[in-house]
C-alpha cells in the first residue's frame, strides 16, 4: 500500500504508513512557517488512499485543496527536483464545502438535544452552579419527551423551567430562577453571534463526511472557519462535538490497513484553553479510544504544548516547524518539542527547530510495529492543489456538483418543545371556567331555581373545586405526558448516544 510521503532530504525521506494513520498526529509551527501546506499534504495523501478528512479553514487559504495548482515555474520545479517528484503535475482535489453560518458552504447542524448539556454548557460559558441547573432542564425534557432541537425550543423550555421552579425543585433538586436568569442571558449572546443557524434540523449526518468520490478518492471536508474562529468557544465545542459524535456512532472496527476517517483540528489551543477538567479527561478518553474506530486525530497549532500532554502523547506522527525562542516561554517550548521526538545523533533537535526555513519541517512517523522512526530535517512535500485562497466563482462551483446540498441547504423545522409548551400553555389559558362561567350580575336560568348552576358547577367546577371536565382533561394529559416521557441516554461528551433525533 502506498505510502503518504511529507518530506525529504539529501539522504533519507520520511513517509506515513495508513497502518499508523489513526494513532494520531501534530502539526506545530510558528505563524508563517508552512503548517497549512502540511496539513495540505496529509490531507491529500489521505483522499488519494480513499480516506476522507475533515478540517477547519481558519484563514481561507485550505479552500485552495478543491482546485489544481498553477504549473510549475522554476523555483518550483528545483524544490520539486529535490524532492524526487518526477511524476507531480497540478491536480485538485474532490472537497466539499461546509459552513455553520451556511454562506460559504453547506450549512452544519445540530440539535441542541444532540449537542448535550456538558457541551452546550461550555459553549454558554455557565459555571458550576448554572451547568447543573441545566442538566436539570434537560432531564424535565428528557422525562417529558420534548425535544430540544434549536434555541427556541431552549428558551421555551427555560422560561417553563423559570415559571415552574418550585415544582422541578422538588423533584429534580434545587433550581434557582437566578440561575435560570443567568442561562437566559448566555442563550441570548450565543444567538447574537450566529449560534441559531446552526441549531436545527437537517442535522448533519456522519455518513455525508466519510464519502469517496466516482474514482474512488476520499472527499475533503473544509468547514469555512473565517468567521466561526472569532467565536472561540462556539469553534472548540462545535469541533469537540463532532468527534464526540464520530466515538459514539462509529463502530469497533480494529486497527485497519488505513483509517476510515482523518479528523483535523486546527487552532488546537482553543479546544483546551479554559477547559474543566472532567471535559479534559472526557476528550482525553475519546482521543485514546477513538483509534480502534478507525478514526485519525491530527492536531494544528503554534506550540506543542498547547495540547494537554496526556493527550499529546498519544500522538505518534509528529511534523514540527520552526519555532522561535525569543522569550522564556518560547524557550521552554523548543524544549518541549524537541524532548517529544525519537533521538537522532545526526540532529541537535532543540537547535534545528529555531534554524528551519519556511517550507521545512521535523518529522518523525510511526514505522513497523509502531515505533517512531529517528526525527529527520526535511523539505516538505509540495501538495498538487493550489495553495492559497480561490475565488467565489470557483467556490460556487464547487457547490454546486457537491452531492449534499440538496439535503442540507433547506432547513426543517419539526414540531418540538417550543411548540409543545406553546400550546400547553394555550390550552390552558382556554379553560372552559374561564370561557364559559356567566359574568356577575347575568339573569339566572328559568329552568328551576339553582338546578342549572349546580350542573354547571358540577361540571366545570368552581372557584374552590375542579369540575369533572377538568380533572378528565389533566387525566387525559398525565396519561399522554406518561407515554411521551422516554429518558434519552446521552454519551461521553453529551450528546444523544443511539443517535435519536
Amino acid at each position: 500500500m502506498s505510502e503518504i510521503l511529507i518530506g525529504r532530504n539529501d539522504h533519507a525521506g520520511v513517509s506515513l504508513d495508513p497502518r499508523y494513520g489513526n494513532r494520531h498526529g501534530m502539526i506545530a509551527g510558528a505563524t508563517g512557517t508552512g503548517k497549512s501546506v502540511s496539513l495540505m499534504v496529509l490531507a491529500e495523501g489521505f483522499s488519494r488512499l480513499g480516506v476522507p478528512c475533515f478540517l477547519a479553514d481558519a484563514k481561507g487559504d485550505l479552500a485552495g485543496l478543491s482546485m489544481p495548482a498553477a504549473e510549475p515555474g522554476d523555483k518550483l520545479k528545483v524544490r520539486l527536483q529535490k524532492l524526487k517528484l518526477a511524476d507531480w503535475k497540478p491536480q485538485a482535489n474532490p472537497v466539499i464545502f461546509w459552513d455553520i453560518y451556511g454562506r460559504l458552504g453547506h450549512p452544519v447542524r445540530a440539535t441542541i438535544s444532540e449537542m448535550g448539556p456538558t457541551l452546550l454548557g461550555r459553549m454558554l460559558e455557565l459555571n458550576d452552579t448554572q451547568a447543573g441547573v441545566l442538566e436539570v432542564i434537560f432531564k424535565v425534557a428528557d422525562d417529558q419527551g420534548w425535544l430540544l432541537l434549536d434555541l427556541a425550543d431552549l428558551r421555551a423550555l427555560l422560561g417553563f423551567a423559570s415559571e415552574n421552579a418550585k415544582d422541578i425543585s422538588a423533584h429534580y433538586g434545587l433550581v434557582g430562577t437566578s440561575s435560570i436568569a443567568a442561562i437566559q442571558r448566555a442563550v441570548l449572546r450565543l444567538d447574537q453571534d450566529g449560534a441559531d443557524a446552526f441549531f436545527g434540523e437537517p442535522a448533519l449526518e456522519l455518513a455525508d463526511l466519510m464519502r469517496q468520490d466516482m474514482n474512488g478518492r476520499g472527499v475533503i471536508n473544509v468547514l469555512a472557519a473565517d468567521q466561526l474562529i472569532l467565536k472561540p468557544r462556539l469553534y472548540s465545542t462545535f469541533l469537540l462535538w463532532l468527534l464526540s459524535e464520530l466515538f459514539e456512532q462509529l463502530p469497533e472496527v480494529g486497527d485497519l490497513d488505513q483509517p476510515r476517517l482523518v479528523f483535523f483540528f486546527d487552532e488546537a489551543h482553543l479546544l483546551f484553553d479554559d477547559a474543566p477538567p472532567a471535559l479534559l479527561q472526557r476528550v482525553e478518553q475519546v482521543v485514546r479510544l477513538i483509534r480502534s474506530k478507525g478514526v485519525g486525530v491530527y492536531f494544528c497549532s503554534q506550540n506543542p504544548d498547547d495540547v494537554p500532554g496526556n493527550i499529546l502523547g498519544q500522538l505518534g506522527n509528529r511534523v514540527q516547524h520552526a519555532l522561535r525562542a525569543f522569550t522564556p516561554r518560547d524557550q521552554k517550548a523548543v524544549k518541549a518539542a524537541a524532548e517529544t521526538f525519537a533521538a537522532n545523533p545526526a540532529i541537535d533537535v532543540a537547535e534545528a527547530i529555531t534554524q528551519l526555513a519556511v517550507g521545512e519541517a521535523l518529522a518523525s512517523t510511526l514505522r513497523e510495529g509502531g515505533v517512531p522512526s529517528p526525527v529527520e530535517r526535511v523539505l516538505v512535500t509540495t501538495p498538487t492543489a493550489r495553495i492559497g485562497a480561490i475565488s467565489e466563482a470557483e467556490r460556487a462551483t464547487v457547490r454546486q456538483r457537491s452531492p449534499v446540498g440538496g439535503k442540507y441547504d433547506t432547513p426543517v423545522n419539526r414540531e418540538s418543545a417550543a411548540e409543545m409548551l406553546a400550546r400547553r400553555a394555550a390550552e390552558k389559558a382556554a379553560t372552559p371556567e374561564a370561557i364559559t362561567r356567566p359574568a356577575p350580575g347575568d339573569a339566572p336560568a328559568k329552568d328551576g331555581p339553582g338546578w342549572t348552576d349546580a350542573v354547571r358547577d358540577a361540571l366545570l367546577g368552581t372557584g374552590r373545586r375542579q369540575g369533572m371536565i377538568e380533572a378528565m382533561a389533566k387525566s387525559a394529559s398525565r396519561a399522554v405526558g406518561s407515554r411521551l416521557g422516554q429518558q434519552i441516554v446521552r454519551g461521553v461528551l453529551g450528546g444523544i448516544f443511539g443517535g435519536k433525533r
